[in-house]
């Protein structure tokens, strides 16, 4: 991997609290993601995987440590950019569990609104969106309103709207836990077109046993620790 690019983590720490209480959830994380790579993320609860993904999203301060996202160091001992809400806006793209539509919206303004948010003149954001949700197979939805959607259709919709502002960075957080195996492996298979086509790094973090066998790169967090071992890498 080339080193300015995509995801590095380097001796990532997160402690809370202080002296005799203090708790090290994060002790020694590093990972490294290319462009256009998909990895998987998994361990068991209380293992770490909710606080490195917190870390990564600059939701919360680490201890110590480096991230370099996108060719950005955006934290080294400290954040090294002032604005953390431009940052999860313009360069890191959420993926959850449950959708998150806004239910007033419908779908293309779904995903044009953080383009839109971003600087972005209405109708080149809306373009855009239009773009991507035809490339997901959900443009003729483009109209609907979020609750006229299937589970599957909500889950496309909220891809694309990871990847409206072209963030170098995608975090997957159990995106396919309430899906049936069908439509978990449509959604994983979409990943990894979009990480190919948009030369994105995606980190999706799972306990979903439908679609571990299909990362190539694992990372397992035990006890604050990132162990890399080589996935199965099943075709989809």
């Amino acid at each position: 991997m080339r080193p300015e690019l995509g995801i590095r983590i380097e001796g990532l720490r997160k402690r809370y609290g202080e002296g005799d209480t203090a708790v090290d959830a994060l002790k020694d994380v590093n990972m490294t993601v290319a462009p256009g790579e998909v990895v998987g993320l998994i361990g068991p609860s209380g293992s770490g995987k909710s606080t490195l993904l917190k870390c990564l999203g600059a939701v919360i301060e680490p201890t110590a440590g480096r991230m370099i996202l996108g060719g950005e160091a955006i934290y080294a001992d400290g954040w090294q950019t002032p604005d953390l809400r431009a940052l999860r806006r313009d360069r890191i793209g959420f993926v959850f569990q449950a959708p998150y539509l806004i239910p007033f919206l419908d779908v293309t303004d779904n995903v044009a609104l953080l383009p839109m948010l971003a600087g972005v003149r209405n109708g080149a954001a809306r373009e855009r969106a239009v773009e991507l949700l035809e490339a997901l197979d959900v443009g003729h939805r483009a109209r609907a309103w979020p609750s006229q959607l299937s589970g599957g259709e909500q889950q496309r919709v909220s891809i694309a709207r990871a990847l409206a502002n072209k963030p170098p960075v995608i975090l997957a957080d159990e995106p396919t836990a309430p899906l049936d195996s069908e439509r978990a492996l449509a959604v994983v298979r979409i990943l990894n077109q979009m990480a190919v086509q948009h030369h994105t790094a995606i980190i999706v973090v799972t306990h979903d046993e439908k679609i571990i066998p299909t990362f190539k790169r694992i990372y397992h967090i035990r006890d604050g620790r990132t162990y890399e071992e080589a996935g199965l890498g099943q075709s989809l």
